[in-house]
């Protein structure tokens, strides 16, 4: 019996030490190649999200200059019937400005 249990876990059906630590480098120089690509389309991706946003409040210029006659001095004016509240501002917290009537990013 003792025979029997020792054939059965003697099987060299297991990864060893040298193949788990070459796996494991593989998956580290991945996530070393990987994790900066993200975090830098991220940047991207918020950078054209807040570009778009002031192409957005622009088009809210135009349309209160044609039903009032008039340009806004601040983006404030647009809130609400215009912008929401949450519009006057990027996902990152830049201001939306408005300047000789046209939307910009404020510093």
């Amino acid at each position: 019996m003792a025979r029997r249990f020792k054939k059965q876990f003697s099987k060299d059906d297991g990864f060893t030490l040298i193949e788990m630590l070459l796996v494991l480098l593989v998956i580290s120089i991945l996530i070393i190649v990987i994790i900066p690509n993200i975090a830098k389309q991220s940047k991207t991706v918020q950078a054209k999200g807040c570009e778009a946003q002031v192409k957005m409040v622009q088009g809210q210029i135009e349309a209160y200059r044609i039903d009032t006659g008039k340009t806004p001095s601040t983006v404030n004016e647009l809130v609400p019937e215009y912008l929401k509240e949450n519009q006057v501002k990027c996902k990152d917290g830049t201001d939306i400005i408005i300047n000789n009537g046209e939307a910009l990013l404020g510093a």
